[in-house]
């Protein structure tokens, strides 16, 4: 009964996101050197990330109960229908957030002083689609976060290279999480709530989804330019543009029904594609 609750909380979380970002942070890492950042900066790297997914999961899922309750979508979903309380969901986000600041202070003096703004971050963007059509973006930059925190829990330092690459994962974010809200463009316009498929329709957001995944791309070529990488990384961006082509040809505005597997299962591949190509050039091509 125990090992069920766990297993429904973890769903309710959707911890197996927890490593969707995590390919792109340990690029970051290795990125910063270039070269192998050590078990010790991978460790609380994956730590950090976790602890951030999740502590932003749980408050997503906390702040949005009672507009989840509302949506025929969402209406089955655990939180909603009682099977776990809020006070354990905030609870778990509140220790998940604790843990990233663990890891921060692990790591180096300046991801310390900058989780704050992590967390603003990760809190805050529950409650931009009260307001903004552009709250895509600003989850985007939430788990854009990542490239930039690895680079700098290796390198001590910002500098503007793994800024291309933070903007690069905001924009492939923001390309799918706008697919995913096509579904729900008469509960937000019913309910005031602001998305680009509410404000544009299910056409218009397309475009925005496909153009936004044009700058990913883009932007993960620019960045390889900056840091001087070889043809494995581009053969590698080059697989990833593939993949979001071929998420975008499952999807037309008179058909959604593909597009939790376009939006989530085959995007799962981007990042692991793209840092994969890039250890290949690390550490073969140099």
């Amino acid at each position: 009964m125990a090992l069920s609750r766990f297993s429904g909380f973890l769903n309710l979380i959707d911890f197996q996101h927890s490593i969707f970002g995590l390919p792109f942070a340990y690029l970051g890492a290795f990125l910063a050197l270039p070269g192998f950042p050590g078990w010790s900066d991978l460790l609380w790297i994956t730590v950090a990330m976790i602890g951030a997914r999740t502590a932003a999961l749980c408050m997503n899922r906390a702040i949005d109960v009672h507009i989840d309750a509302k949506n025929p979508r969402t209406v089955d979903w655990s939180l909603v229908k009682g099977e776990f309380s809020l006070e354990l969901t905030w609870g778990v986000a509140l220790f998940s957030l604790l843990v990233l600041g663990l890891a921060a202070w692990q790591l180096n003096p300046l991801c310390l002083l900058l989780s704050p703004l992590a967390i603003l971050v990760l809190w805050g963007y529950s409650y931009t689609k009260r307001f903004t059509w552009w709250c895509h973006l600003i989850l985007g930059l939430a788990i854009g976060m990542g490239p930039m925190g690895g680079w700098i829990a290796v390198a001590g330092q910002i500098d503007w290279q793994p800024v291309l690459l933070a903007m690069a994962v905001a924009f492939w974010v923001a390309g799918f999480d706008i697919m995913y809200a096509c579904q729900d463009i008469e509960f937000d316009r019913q309910e005031g709530l602001f998305s680009i498929p509410a404000r544009f329709g299910t056409h218009g957001a397309l475009m925005f989804a496909r153009t936004f995944h044009f700058f990913t791309v883009a932007l993960f070529v620019f960045a390889g330019v900056a840091m001087g990488l070889g043809w494995p990384y581009y053969l590698g961006v080059g697989a990833a543009g593939i993949i979001l082509v071929y998420e975008h040809t499952l999807i037309n505005a008179d058909n959604l029904n593909l597009v939790n597997l376009a939006a989530f299962k085959i995007n799962h591949y981007v990042a692991p594609t793209i840092f994969a190509m890039a250890l290949l050039d690390i550490f073969l091509v140099g």
